[in-house]
Parts: C-alpha cells; structure tokens; sequence
C-alpha cells in the first residue's frame, strides 16, 4: 500500500470490522423484495429464512462476514427511487441474519441496496444492526443500465451523519460493474481511486465489467497503488484464481462462483465455500 494519499490516513476498516488483515465475504442475493417486479407476496419470514440458510452456508464453509443484496429486485431502481418497502425489508432481513447466524454482533455484515441506493443501504444496516455498506459509485458518474447513476458521496454521507449512523463502513466501487465510464473517461484509474479516498469511502473495491467476471490483477495493483485504504476484489473470485489475486489485496467479495449452479440466482454450495476459503488459507488469509 502507498504512505502517500489525499485525505488524512484513518483506522484499516477491514480490520476493525473483522479483526483480520485479510478477508473473504460472502454475498445473499435475496429473493424478490416487496415492491419489486418479481415479488409474489412471499411472507417476509420466508424470505428471512432463506437469508439466513444461505448465510449460515456461508459461515460454516469458512468466511469472514456477508452482505446481504437485494439482487433480485431486478430491473433496478435507481439511487433515491426506491420505496420505504425496500429499505424496512433490507433492515428486518439485516437484524435476522444478524442474531441467527452472527451471535447478535453486526460488524460483519453489509448491505448493498441496488442500484447505487447509498442512503437506502445506511439505513438498513443501522436499523438492522450492520456494520458496512458497498456503495457501487461513490465517486463520480457513469451510464448504466438505469440510466445515469452519480456518484453518493455527498448526500449519504450527510445522511449517514443525520442519523447518527457514522460507524457504518463505506466499501466503494473504483470502476462499477454494468456500466460505461464514458462520463469520467478523463480521469484515470488512479485519480477516481483518490477520488473515492478523497470523498470518504474506507474501503475500495475492484471489479469486473460485470456480476462473476474478475478483475484484473493489474487493476488490483493499480487501485493499491494510489490508496492508503484497503482493497478488496468484488467480482469473479474463484477457486483456481484467489491465490494469485489475495496477495494484491486485502480481501475478496464471493458469490457466483461458490453457487450450485456457478450463477448469481443458484443456492449458495457449502462444499464450494469451503473448497474457496480453503484455497484462500493457503494464500496466507486466516480463517475464522
């Protein structure tokens, strides 16, 4: 990691919120919400249990902590759309995940409210008693599939403060996935990484150019190169690739790959967490 940055160094939030250098988190891609398209008025219960199933899963094949998404709420909204519904059901999905699987301490555990819903996120993770947010543009603003999506810094953040939430933890996307950087093709990747520093995030994430495709050990290395926070891998870990991405970074962000049916909708597979993190052991991370 560079000493050098553009904002006064603060706490490694990775290891505040997980008490380790180096991390693998798993993602609950929850069924349809209320107020989605795909929503066919599921009990809420229903959909608590199945989070809690594919978090335990999770868990016991060896990771650190979770974020729970709203994945299927497809299409998505974009930031500031979405309905009281969206953020109550992240929040009450949060708090049970949390006391089943987690003993009740939240730090562990994210939301990510998609597209971009950065106030939406905070809070549920607050009501729900989570620890971190993944915010994809932070920073900025690029063309995607919603649409225009600009970057949240400056109204979550004021939100975060309104309501007391300011230990919630922002993990921010450098180049978001599904989408075109068109919009900010003039700066590079190193200045929308100080960009990301310079408007708060504590963690930076890099991506693939969408769900389940890697990013590049070379971007990896670049986004490290130009930050003083920690850097996680947020897309298309696998197996056969951890080894040689975790040296570059401080942790990684699992789904697809540890899923039945190697897809984002598939039930998450124990046996391929386990393969996963065993994988990750041998590069040097500790497991829990």
């Amino acid at each position: 990691m560079s000493d050098l940055g553009v904002f006064p160094p603060r706490p490694n939030a990775i290891k505040e919120l997980f008490g380790t250098p180096k991390v693998v988190i798993g993602v609950v891609h929850l069924p349809p919400l209320p107020g989605s398209p795909h929503y066919e008025g599921v009990p809420l219960d229903e959909i608590c249990a199945f989070a809690v199933q594919e978090a335990r899963a999770y868990l016991e094949g060896g990771c650190h902590g979770l974020i729970v998404e709203n994945h299927w709420d497809i299409p998505f909204l974009k930031p500031g759309e979405h309905g009281y519904e969206t953020s109550a059901a992240m929040a009450v999905v949060t708090d049970r995940v949390r006391h089943a699987v987690l003993e009740g301490a939240g730090g562990r555990l994210g939301v990510s409210v998609l597209s971009n819903a950065a106030e939406c996120a905070i809070a549920s993770a607050w009501s729900g008693g989570g620890g971190f947010v993944r915010v994809n543009q932070w920073a900025n603003a690029y063309v995607a599939n919603e649409g225009i999506i600009e970057g949240q810094s400056a109204h979550a953040s004021r939100y975060r403060s309104r309501i007391g939430a300011g230990p919630v933890k922002v993990f921010a996307d450098v180049h978001v996935k599904h989408g075109s950087h068109a919009i900010v093709a003039d700066r590079t990747l190193a200045e929308q990484t100080e960009d990301a520093e310079f408007f708060g995030a504590d963690v930076l994430i890099a991506t693939g150019s969408r769900t389940g495709d890697a990013a590049s050990l070379e971007e990896v290395e670049g986004i490290s190169a130009h930050t003083t926070l920690p850097v996680v891998i947020g897309s298309g870990i696998t197996a056969g690739n951890i080894g040689g991405l975790l040296p570059a970074c401080d942790g990684v962000i699992v789904a697809s790959s540890v899923k039945d049916n190697g897809r984002w909708w598939g039930r998450v597979d124990r046996a391929k967490v386990r393969e996963l993190t065993t994988a990750a052991a041998k590069a040097g991370v500790v497991l829990p």
